[in-house]
């Protein structure tokens, strides 16, 4: 398993957000966690990247325990986090954006062959590499923060609801994406608020309520689960 998530508990001040959940992802995998808002989805992500402090249990990346390491060195490692509401340097251009992306990085040809690789992905993007990423529309923002977080060349990468705010047919394109981001060799841990868009792509997922996990199981079976379809797929 690329990841192993044990234990894992997390509180802000009083209030317990994460109850001792345990998970994998494995190499090559795309795994989704589904749940109701403030369960515990978002949070967990932000665990594993050390953004916020666990109150137990561990996170091991590639067989390494990772607590301890700065989120900063946990991308090093080749973890990549593309968080809630994308965060782009919204004064920055799409281009720079891009190259902070692969800040941690000293391969000069590497970079600019990444960059090529990213605008293959999203043309859109290299149509507007001059622009400042601030105007770009919510769509080719959410685009741009995807790029930026394969400019690290990431062996895992967290997605944390990649879908919000977008129109339809641009939902539709961004889970294309991620599809191919996995077909190209890059393991995905996805956190998506579409539950039927998540498990039509994702191998495996985990439901969350009030911060514990309540069901797991392989996508499909999930997909066809009374209760999930109740509770999170509208029917």
């Amino acid at each position: 398993m690329i990841l192993s998530v044990n234990d894992l508990s997390i509180h802000y001040g009083a209030i317990q957000a994460l109850r001792s959940i345990s998970f994998e992802v494995g190499e090559g995998e795309i795994v989704t966690l589904i749940g109701s808002n403030g369960a515990g989805k978002s949070t967990t992500l932000r665990g594993i990247s050390n953004l916020i402090k666990k109150s137990a249990g561990t996170v091991q990346f590639n067989g390494e325990d990772i607590g301890g390491i700065a989120p900063d060195r946990i991308v090093i490692r080749g973890l990549a986090h593309v968080p809630e509401g994308r965060r782009i340097f919204a004064n920055l251009s799409v281009k720079d954006n891009l190259e902070m992306g692969a800040y941690t990085r000293k391969d000069r040809h590497g970079i600019k062959h990444d960059i090529e690789m990213v605008y293959g992905m999203f043309p859109r993007l290299k149509e507007r590499l001059r622009q400042i990423a601030g105007t770009l529309s919510g769509g080719e923002q959410q685009m741009l923060a995807m790029g930026r977080g394969l400019m690290a060349k990431p062996k895992l990468l967290l997605l944390d609801e990649p879908s919000m705010g977008l129109a339809p047919i641009l939902v539709d394109e961004i889970f294309g994406i991620i599809r191919r981001i996995n077909q190209d060799g890059t393991a995905i841990l996805l956190v998506e608020q579409n539950a039927y868009k998540a498990l039509n792509i994702a191998s495996r997922a985990y439901v969350f309520e009030t911060g514990q996990i309540v069901k797991s199981g392989q996508a499909a079976e999930l997909k066809n689960d009374e209760a999930v379809k109740a509770a999170y797929l509208g029917t």
